[in-house]
């Protein structure tokens, strides 16, 4: 099962993918339908808005008047958190009833409106942000909606801004323009992302890493990060850090288009432990590859395994091991070395361009002789 965030700012066009998604083959579960839900009357969420909020909350037939109840903590943090504690567990426990109702192969797509705001990208494995300019998304909402203007504009500005909304997008569609294109592009993305990456997970298969360099991506950072909130979520305590290693963690070095990843694990039973809940997050171990699964018997694989991606938009490579192995301080090494030291990039790119991929045992003198002048150390 392939879990899907789906999020984008009011007005920017969220639903519309939505009603796409779900035309292809997706489940949807929409959190404004569940927050409905959860609040019809007789609902226990309903009794306590009331006993919170007062019966001024009520329309005339018993439900909640949704418009009131906006009024009212619109400009009220304190009052919003108190509604936020009511209602949100409980869409969040129907939403998992509904997940689990969904079969092994599904993609389940979830509309989550404040999934940045709340910062629950880690949650899915992926996550997709419809984006328009904020003066379209005012002429949408004056236009469909019957807001004012005034109106439209202050609640985009309750909302995220599109710095925090790129950061935590993996795939960004822009809904600027006709329908028309966007509808396309959603096409592609399920055909050429979405379902080879659900196929993928289900059958713990692992795309191929490119080996060609390519110019330093300035997004690669942020994709990193993404990829090591979801191995902290998925994996729990066990994990004691996660290093962006590898060319990629270079700014400006060119590199193949791979984030390599130092998953460093609490003991050596941790590496198999933390096996089973990375390749349900869509990172699965790649056999044959340096340091990869061994043999039976064979004790690299409690000391070194290396996990790549089932998502094809994202080639990535996990070097798991657990504390103290020297594996970890010599990718941090080679990383802080090229970092501080950008005359040496001439040398790395003479060399193959598995030079830094997890495992390499290749420490280049000069690397050793800057560690002896600085006194580097490994983080830990």
């Amino acid at each position: 099962m392939l879990r899907i965030g789906l999020t984008g700012g009011i007005g920017a066009g969220k639903s519309t993918v939505a009603r796409r998604l779900s035309e292809l083959g997706a489940v949807l579960i929409d959190a404004d339908l569940l927050a409905r839900e959860v609040v019809e009357p007789g609902s226990e969420a309903l009794d306590e808005i009331v006993a919170a909020f007062g019966p001024g909350v009520l329309r005339p037939d018993g439900s909640l008047d949704r418009p009131a109840v906006a009024a009212s903590v619109f400009a009220d943090e304190e009052l919003r958190s108190r509604l936020n504690a009511i209602v949100h567990p409980r869409v969040g426990a129907r939403t998992e009833e509904l997940v689990a109702r969904a079969p092994p192969d599904a993609v389940v797509v979830q509309d989550v409106p404040l999934l940045v705001e709340n910062d629950l990208g880690a949650r899915f494995e992926l996550v997709v942000v419809v984006h328009a300019p904020a003066d379209v998304r005012v002429r949408r909402l004056v236009t469909d909606r019957g807001a004012t203007e005034a109106d439209a504009r202050a609640r985009i500005a309750t909302q995220a801004q599109d710095t925090a909304r790129r950061a935590a997008a993996d795939v960004w569609l822009d809904n600027s323009g006709p329908v028309g294109g966007l509808l396309a592009a959603v096409d592609t993305l399920w055909r050429d992302r979405i379902r080879p990456f659900e196929e993928n997970l289900r059958q713990g298969r692992t795309v191929a890493l490119p080996r060609e360099r390519v110019p330093s991506d300035p997004r690669w950072p942020a994709q990193a990060a993404r990829a090591a909130a979801r191995i902290r979520r998925a994996c729990g305590p066990r994990v004691v850090r996660v290093d962006h290693v590898g060319p990629s963690a270079v700014p400006g070095l060119p590199a193949p288009d791979v984030l390599d990843l130092d998953v460093c694990v609490a003991g050596s039973a941790g590496v198999r432990a933390v096996a089973g809940s990375l390749s349900m997050a869509g990172f699965s171990p790649c056999p044959g590859t340096p340091g990869g699964p061994a043999a039976p018997g064979d004790g690299r694989r409690d000391r070194l395994v290396v996990h790549g991606s089932s998502d094809p938009g994202r080639p990535l490579r996990l070097s798991v091991h657990p504390v103290g192995d020297p594996a970890g301080a010599r990718a941090q090494l080679l990383r802080d070395w090229l970092r501080a030291v950008p005359q040496m990039w001439a040398g790395y790119l003479e060399a193959p361009p598995d030079v830094l991929a997890p495992g390499s045992k290749e420490v280049p003198e000069a690397a050793r002789e800057w560690v002896r002048q600085t006194g580097w150390r490994p983080a830990t």
